[in-house]
């Protein structure tokens, strides 16, 4: 009988190319990701894995069996689903949730509390995970559920394993000093009013500073940046301290300090969010309680 840690564990090497990665992303030691794949080898007599620089390749052995395991794991979810149902489909049990930061302390912290109040039997256990790292663990099975988000306003492609659907949409506002002639404006800031400040920005190949430029875009005009920071509260604080403009997701704002005030852009820049689960595990009563905090799991799932 194939051990199913250990199938994980290879189908998670495949997706990741390293066995340090795959580790991570199972929340292994990679001398426990390694054991799993030479006790496969030894089970079915074949070598499963071949090393290629300073990571590995599977062999084709090891490709055959990752691509047969999908059904493994559908087989598996469907299974479970099955018995949850017969014990009247309450989420019980342990789920598991990768999600990029934000979404961990805008979306899924909030519903904690409902969560634990309603449906007190189930355990939701987090990690902090990239959109493309949360997809190959719902895809491997290392975790049950995913939140993801746009990359530069094109939704992240998922496997055909997986299904996705849109939770939120997030929107890009202003930060500006007290007393900044554009905090004392009464509607919504223009794009061409923002050219001739300087400002504080996200590093980039962030989403926000995909966003920034994205502002100045159409005006052809190099925008005056000052500081380059990735947390959002030390963004804030440079605003409060040095006359500097933000950009910050309303998902990820902490709370605005003393001499901040946030505006509203009158084209703000915008992101999906998206839960993403194995298409097999669709009915599992516990990730349609999770996603019951957001959408309604009978209408509004699916894309």
């Amino acid at each position: 009988m194939i051990d199913l840690a250990a199938l994980r564990s290879l189908t998670s090497i495949a997706g990741r190319g390293t066995l340090a990665r795959a580790a991570a992303e199972l929340g292994y030691t990679p001398s426990a990701v390694s054991q799993q794949v030479k006790r496969l080898e030894r089970e079915l007599g074949t070598p499963l894995l071949a090393p290629a620089g300073r990571g590995v390749v599977l062999t084709p052995a090891g490709r055959a069996l990752v691509d047969a395991s999908g059904d493994v794991f559908a087989a598996l979810e469907v299974a479970s689903s099955a018995a949850r149902s017969v014990a009247g489909g309450r989420p019980t049990g342990l789920l598991r949730i990768g999600a990029f930061s934000t979404a961990i302390r805008g979306l899924l912290a909030p519903a904690l509390v409902d969560l634990g109040r309603h449906h007190p039997d189930l355990r939701v256990d987090i990690i902090e995970l990239d959109p493309l790292e949360a997809l190959s663990a719902v895809d491997v099975g290392s975790v049950d559920l995913a939140f993801v988000h746009d990359a530069d306003g094109v939704p992240t492609a998922a496997p055909a394993s997986v299904r996705q659907s849109v939770v939120h949409t997030d929107r890009g506002d202003l930060a500006v000093p007290a007393g900044h002639p554009l905090a004392e404006a009464s509607a919504s800031v223009e794009e061409t009013d923002l050219a001739a400040h300087s400002w504080v920005t996200s590093p980039p190949g962030t989403v926000c500073h995909q966003w920034f430029r994205r502002l100045f875009a159409a005006s052809g005009r190099e925008p005056d940046v000052r500081h380059v920071a990735d947390d959002f509260s030390t963004q804030l604080a440079l605003v409060a301290s040095s006359n500097v403009l933000a950009l910050v997701p309303r998902l990820a704002r902490p709370e605005v300090p003393d001499g901040v005030v946030v505006r509203q852009l009158a084209t703000a820049p915008t992101r999906e969010v998206r839960a993403a689960w194995r298409v097999s595990a669709h009915d599992s009563p516990a990730i349609r309680a999770v996603l019951s905090q957001w959408v309604d799991p009978d209408g509004g799932l699916g894309t």
